[in-house]
């Protein structure tokens, strides 16, 4: 079916931009997405574009981080994995990759990358802040009973102030913090697009292709910059 942003309906689109940090990016970061910097110029002519709302994201992490290979003895980043327990519900754990340390509060590499343009961006979403859980998403950590103060952020909240009806993600990284914030998105009832140029994974192309495919699976839409998706929203008014 093709994409119709006609007036039968609300059209107000919001842009997310997630964790293009330092880190994220060669030819420096801890944890460098290849290719990650090479989105930058897509992005920012995403940011010329009349989005009703424009959101940066940043993972924002302690230096405990439970994510950190680095705090579990005889852990290596990427190979090693560790559970993670809801400290509030034994009941409920899920096990996460370990990774090198990156994006810790305060230091370069959690910042976002200086090509990137902020001018049009109204605001930037902290996410990871807790010592004790992943989030990958930008809305919330995987802990849901209960959720965790300080993983829950302000982002649904933003949406819905704006009255968004639609949400574009574009950013790094495509197979763990793109989809799962792409993932809660359309759960909860936004219509959700990934653009598929403006998004890098740490496991390249095969990354890309499941992801796509669990995406997709779940209602979330993959479009191109030149589609017609995107054509909306340079058309739209909103």
């Amino acid at each position: 079916m093709l994409f119709d942003a006609s007036a039968a309906e609300p059209f107000r689109p919001a842009l997310l931009v997630v964790d293009m940090q330092e880190d994220f990016c060669p030819p420096s970061g801890s944890l460098a997405v290849e290719g990650g910097r090479d989105i930058v110029p897509l992005i920012n002519d995403l940011l010329k574009l009349p989005f009703v709302l424009k959101i940066a994201t940043k993972d924002h992490h302690p230096p405990g981080h439970v994510s950190f290979a680095s705090n579990h003895p005889g852990a290596q980043p990427f190979s090693s994995t560790t559970t993670i327990v809801n400290p509030a519900n034994a009941r409920e754990t899920y096990e996460t990759r370990l990774w090198p340390n990156h994006c810790v509060a305060g230091t370069p590499g959690n910042e976002l990358v200086p090509e990137l343009d902020r001018a049009p961006l109204d605001h930037i979403v902290l996410k990871g802040r807790d010592p004790r859980v992943e989030m990958y998403s930008a809305f919330r950590s995987p802990l849901r009973d209960p959720p965790l103060a300080d993983a829950v952020s302000e982002l649904a909240e933003r949406l819905t102030a704006a009255g968004v009806t639609h949400v574009f993600v574009v950013g790094i990284a495509g197979d763990y913090c793109v989809k799962d914030t792409a993932l809660d998105s359309v759960s909860l009832g936004w219509r959700t697009y990934v653009i598929e140029e403006g998004t890098r994974c740490v496991g390249g192309d095969a990354g890309w292709a499941e992801t796509v495919a669990e995406i997709q699976a779940k209602g979330v839409r993959v479009v191109r910059a030149a589609g017609p998706e995107v054509q909306s929203v340079r058309a739209s008014t909103s």
